[in-house]
């Protein structure tokens, strides 16, 4: 390994050594704020949220982990009155109103060229041929790991004060031939961002025990 790579890898330890020295775990209301005491949400205020929020959210966000580093995720923010008409050609009726109601809705895709970029993100070793020609793989590889981006998303979203209502119900296909026509995109799902409007909120719904899910083998 040369000097300047090994140099690297001691500084990359000795970020992490330094983090740890300074704070070890979340305090329980930040783990509320982020997931246990959080809630999707599906109305909202007018509070607007601006556009260096979107990029401290994406800032938070890339750097969650995925395979390879290959950060196959892709996010178009519909803000504008005309961009929230065309999404919401793909909508589920009941889903039309908390998206026109929302600030900002994110549109979580990936990028099935992803693995054309690895040059970039994974400089130090040609992973390339582990996809060319591989469709299958390809889309295998973008689903999980943009889907993985997309809750990075959500909980960089609630770290930073907002709040989030992922969507589901609505045509993946309407909305990859109105925003990513011609290009290697797919939409995975949709997420709204902004100020919670609480009085829509409704009880929480239950949840599985770990004994119910979980196995210690």
């Amino acid at each position: 390994m040369s000097s300047h790579l090994e140099q690297l890898r001691q500084s990359a330890q000795d970020d992490v050594r330094g983090l740890r020295g300074k704070i070890d775990r979340l305090s329980d209301d930040q783990i509320d704020l982020i997931l246990t005491g959080a809630r999707s949400h599906y109305a909202w205020t007018d509070r607007p949220v601006a556009d260096d929020m979107l990029r401290d959210i994406f800032d938070i966000m890339r750097m969650g982990p995925t395979s390879m580093n290959t950060c196959p995720a892709r996010l178009i923010f519909v803000r504008s009155t005309e961009a929230k008409e065309r999404l919401a050609k793909s909508l589920k009726p009941a889903n039309v109103p908390k998206v026109m109601g929302a600030p900002v809705t994110a549109i979580i895709a990936h990028d099935l060229g992803f693995w054309t970029h690895l040059p970039r993100l994974f400089p130090h070793e040609d992973r390339r041929p582990m996809f060319e020609g591989k469709p299958a793989h390809i889309e295998a590889t973008a689903f999980r790991n943009a889907t993985l981006q997309g809750a990075y998303f959500m909980v960089a979203a609630r770290a930073l004060g907002l709040d989030v209502g992922a969507i589901s119900g609505f045509d993946n296909a309407v909305v990859d031939a109105e925003f990513f026509e011609g290009t290697t995109l797919k939409s995975n799902f949709l997420c709204n961002v902004g100020y919670a409007d609480e009085t829509a909120l409704f009880q929480r719904l239950p949840r599985f025990d770990f004994d119910d899910v979980c196995e210690i083998i």
